[in-house]
């Protein structure tokens, strides 16, 4: 195997989610009995904080489209709503979620936007 550099090594850092960081903490402990978290940790979320965006987003119904009946069961689903708010969140539109996670909103996002809803993520 050949032998990275420190460059290569911080560039695969920055690559890398903050799952696989932890992954690779972990197994730097085992195999070293060395804990390099300190080192890890600070390098991780300044690379994420500028190549992912936002962490949090809000989920903005805009239309609920053709499919009204499907939309109104997700939204219901999604914010725990009754059968009666839901729908008058359907008719209206309006936020769905605020500041949820960024990849809960993009679940969100395309499962109603699947129903045929048009959704926005601000």
């Amino acid at each position: 195997m050949a032998k990275l550099n420190k460059e290569d090594f911080i560039s695969a850092l920055k690559e890398m989610t903050i799952l696989e960081v932890k992954e690779l903490v972990d197994a730097m402990k085992e195999e070293f009995g060395v804990d390099p978290m300190a080192v890890a940790v600070a390098a991780a979320p300044a690379a994420s904080a500028v190549d992912e965006g936002p962490s949090t987003r809000t989920v903005v119904l805009k239309s609920a489209g053709g499919n009204k009946i499907a939309v109104i069961k997700i939204i219901k689903e999604i914010t725990g709503l009754g059968l009666v708010e839901a729908k008058a969140v359907a008719d209206n539109g309006g936020n769905l979620k605020e500041n949820i996670p960024a990849e809960e909103a993009e679940a969100i996002k395309n499962q109603l936007t699947e129903a045929g809803a048009e959704v926005e993520l601000v």
